[in-house]
């Protein structure tokens, strides 16, 4: 007798269990997962009591047969030295295909909203996931921004650090000269130069270059160079001025060495 009620259990069990396992199935063909015949290892259930089996056997058959990301859709972001300074928001449109539950896809345009942070650079990547073209079975690409620096009139971006390049005479070189220059957020800096300059001079400025990303209270430098303007000609009566006044005597003067080595005659 208990045999025999031993087998009906074994019996009813095998007949739940395929009731469940064609459940399962149907479930996963739904879901355009492979059948058993194409995946046989994947979608085939175990009989175990404890149901363990069937559950494990499913989701081998989801990772199995999972389906593919195409790969991300690159574009570019200019931005000025501006924006990258100060921050700013952007706006992108894309146009896309997206499908209905029918599977029928239409064209649509969206609107993509980018805030840029103080002190991004070139090659910084903003994603937006999963905003490429659907299709059946296969996950839409992301949609991939990558920040490009315009040029700037004025400055120059090196990393954290600003460069500004002035064009001066020999005159204001050694007489001293007055840089004027309106910042990225629109700050006017005064910075008088007393020093005598030389073609390797530069001034620098603490925390006037871009902010620090992670810490807008800090910044890189700002570095001012120079390029010095050297007379083309120079008559019999400039050379005797200037020889008088750096106590050369008769010695010619070499412009040449006085680009090279930087005013020699001066220390």
């Amino acid at each position: 007798m208990a045999s025999h009620s031993r087998a009906a259990d074994d019996e009813s069990f095998e007949n739940k269990t395929g009731i469940f396992s064609s459940y399962f199935y149907r479930l996963a063909e739904s879901f355009g997962f492979n059948s058993p015949n194409q995946n046989r290892k994947g979608t085939e259930f175990s009989n175990n009591r404890d149901g363990d089996g069937i559950v494990r056997s499913f989701e081998e058959s989801v990772v199995a047969s999972a389906p593919g990301k195409d790969p991300a859709i690159k574009h570019t972001l200019s931005c000025s030295l501006e924006e990258l300074y100060q921050g700013a928001t952007k706006t992108v449109k894309i146009t896309r295909q997206v499908a209905d539950r029918r599977g029928l896809t239409r064209e649509i345009v969206e609107i993509l909203t980018i805030d840029t942070k103080p002190g991004w650079k070139k090659g910084t990547e903003i994603t937006f996931e999963e905003k490429g073209n659907e299709r059946p079975n296969v996950t839409p690409a992301d949609v991939v921004f990558i920040v490009d620096e315009k040029p700037h009139s004025e400055f120059t971006r090196d990393g954290n650090d600003l460069i500004v390049t002035r064009r001066i005479s020999v005159t204001e070189a050694f007489t001293g000269y007055t840089v004027h220059l309106t910042t990225l957020d629109g700050r006017n800096l005064t910075l008088p130069i007393n020093d005598v300059i030389h073609p390797n001079y530069q001034k620098v400025v603490p925390n006037e270059g871009m902010p620090i990303l992670g810490d807008p209270t800090k910044r890189g430098i700002l570095k001012i160079k120079f390029d010095i303007r050297f007379p083309t000609r120079v008559n019999a009566e400039q050379k005797a001025g200037i020889r008088r006044v750096f106590g050369m005597g008769r010695k010619p003067l070499d412009w040449f060495s006085v680009i090279k080595v930087g005013y020699p005659f001066c220390a």
